[in-house]
């Protein structure tokens, strides 16, 4: 038997199997996925039964055709291939296919599963649309019927401007391109900022739609601050973006119909609104109406009660024209009483001062019957002189007490005591500064005589009666 080196038997096997297989289609389960730095992207397939190393050279890596993840059932394409270093044979995949729509759908629905969790889905997450929005954005493709579409929609319902943002809707990169447009739109100042966005695509398969199905466009949806319609395929189909937008259409017709309201719509509405206020109004002005002859019927006779009200007032203007003359006769005639009532001082103090001079003459009198009976008494039994003494010292200091109060209440002990008597030419006693005229001669009585003296200031000529006036009636 010939003898072989180690290299020549790992340069035949895999001579043998280039030659036997050479370009392959393998379908299988990813697992074992690893990415180096080098770009380099290794990983296995494996079904029931067996396990297939496979590598991703770098420079295949932007041609797969999807993004490779553990779990998902793909096509590889590719050629097998050996490593001598380590006796193995592996799979050089060149690109990668999804293995049909249930492999697709799985990991759809993975990702769904993983997002809602995240609460990018949440309800509370959605936006209302503007009602008529300035400036309407499109993310969609500029060759096809879709931009064209939204277009004749929007200029026949409500023309508004339109901002396209022109992407791939399939194939690689598209959904890369598609999350970079609405960041974009998201990112621009007004007058250029939409104030709703619409991303749409026509209709295709899964594969064709799995661009909005992508975790970078879905995360670019939910995070957008502008309100997002998604138009992405027929009615039939849903993607994931469809989820994280505020607001699905069925079609792109459908979400320009969505972004603006019919301006005939809009007008009908108007009108109606418009009619339905003014009937509104009519009912209302007519229940007032009701109400005012309601409350005017109720109302009293509102000449007959001005009338009254006028004779009431000329009775008060003519009370009030006699109010002044009735209310002075009333107030002047208790001072006429009282003033009749009153006396002069000079009355009251020579009444007091004979009052006290008949007590004390009485008591005089009295005094002297009394000393004369006790005379009597002391003539016929001779009493010893001890108790007529003291009965004299007792009488003698009740007239003392007499005429210190007859003293007292007369004016000269006011006199005595620095006060002094002012009287006019006339003997008037004057007890008013007002009452004494300028250059008027007065007698200034003290108590050990009088005095003459003249007050200060030029005399003034005597004063003339005040004109009397016509009686004007009361006042009140």
């Amino acid at each position: 038997m010939p003898e072989y080196a180690v290299s020549e038997i790992a340069g035949a096997i895999r001579r043998t199997l280039e030659q036997a297989f050479g370009r392959v289609r393998v379908r299988g389960e990813i697992t074992e996925l690893k990415r180096y730095p080098s770009g380099h992207i290794y990983l296995s397939l494996k079904d029931e039964n067996a396990k297939l190393e496979s590598v991703i050279w770098k420079t295949a890596v932007p041609r797969l055709g999807l993004k490779p993840e553990n779990g998902v059932e793909v096509i590889a394409t590719g050629r097998i291939g050996t490593y001598a270093d380590r006796s193995k044979y592996q799979l050089v995949i060149e690109r990668l296919d999804y293995a049909g729509e249930g492999a697709l759908l799985a990991r759809i629905e993975r990702l769904r599963l993983r997002l809602l969790e995240e609460g990018l889905f949440a309800a509370e997450r959605k936006r209302p649309i503007p009602l008529l929005p300035r400036v309407i954005g499109v993310v969609t493709s500029e060759r096809g019927a879709v931009i064209q579409d939204i277009r004749t929609t929007i200029a026949r319902r409500f023309p508004r401007q339109i901002l396209l943002w022109p992407v791939a809707v399939q194939g690689a990169g598209a959904a890369e391109q598609i999350a970079a447009a609405i960041e974009g739109f998201g990112h621009l100042a007004p007058p250029l900022r939409p104030d709703v966005l619409i991303v749409a695509r026509g209709g295709g398969s899964l594969e064709d739609l799995m661009a909005f199905n992508e975790e970078i466009v879905v995360r670019a949806a939910a995070a957008c601050p502008i309100p997002l319609i998604s138009a992405v395929g027929h009615e039939t189909d849903t993607t994931l973006i469809d989820f994280a937008s505020d607001r699905r259409a069925p079609t792109p017709t459908a979400a320009a119909e969505m972004a603006l309201p019919a301006r005939a719509d809009l007008l009908d509405a108007l009108r109606q609104q418009e009619m339905r206020l003014r009937q509104a109004y009519r009912a209302r002005l007519q229940a007032q109406r009701l109400r005012l002859s309601r409350a005017e019927r109720g109302l009293p006779d509102l000449p007959a009660l001005l009338e009254t009200a006028r004779r009431r007032v000329d009775d008060w203007a003519d009370r009030l024209a006699n109010a002044p003359g009735n209310c002075f006769r009333r107030k002047r005639m208790p001072l006429d009483r009282a003033a009749a009532a009153l006396r002069h001082p000079r009355e009251v103090i020579a009444a007091h001062r004979a009052r006290l001079q008949l007590r004390a003459t009485e008591a005089l009198a009295a005094y002297r019957r009394r000393l004369g009976q006790q005379q009597h008494r002391l003539a016929g039994a001779r009493p010893s002189p001890a108790p007529v003494l003291a009965l004299l010292r007792q009488d003698r200091t009740r007239l003392e007490g007499l005429a210190a109060r007859l003293e007292g209440v007369s004016y000269q002990a006011v006199l005595s005591r620095g006060f002094a008597l002012v009287q006019d030419a006339a003997g008037a006693t004057l007890d008013r500064a007002a009452a004494v005229p300028p250059g008027a001669a007065l007698t200034l009585t003290f108590a050990d005589g009088q005095v003459g003296a003249t007050a200060e200031g030029e005399a003034k000529p005597p004063r003339r009666k005040p004109r009397e006036l016509p009686d004007q009636g009361a006042l009140l």
